[in-house]
């Protein structure tokens, strides 16, 4: 049995979740049916959005932030930093520019824009 706490709205509900049979994962403890399903899908293969920064080259600042816009399997995130310290934009950058196209079934965006540094 496994002890979670629902992170789908704010009740934060805490589920008790028997995974000890992989075809019919029990959850309790949910107020609504999203809680069952977040249990389920951490149970059975979890999932994040990745946040991080990539390089700016000639920017107000030296970085801009990143995001995946869907969340990935957890066991893809190192495997996605090592991509994203390969990357480097080149100022002006706009908020939700594409970095990364398709990798692990989603794109990497900006969200934020970094503009040219002024001499």
């Amino acid at each position: 049995m496994k002890e979670m706490i629902c992170i789908c709205c704010p009740l934060g509900c805490r589920l008790s979740v028997d995974d000890s049979d992989k075809n019919e994962i029990k959850v309790s403890g949910n107020t609504c049916p999203r809680g069952k399903t977040y249990a389920v899908q951490e149970a059975t293969q979890p999932k994040r959005v990745v946040t991080s920064t990539v390089k700016v080259v000639g920017g107000e600042i030296n970085v801009a932030s990143v995001k995946t816009v869907c969340p990935i399997d957890k066991s893809k995130i190192f495997e996605l930093l090592d991509m994203l310290k390969n990357v480097t934009l080149t100022a002006p950058v706009k908020m939700f520019e594409v970095v990364l196209k398709d990798v692990f079934g989603t794109d990497v965006i900006t969200t934020r824009s970094v503009g040219k540094r002024m001499n």
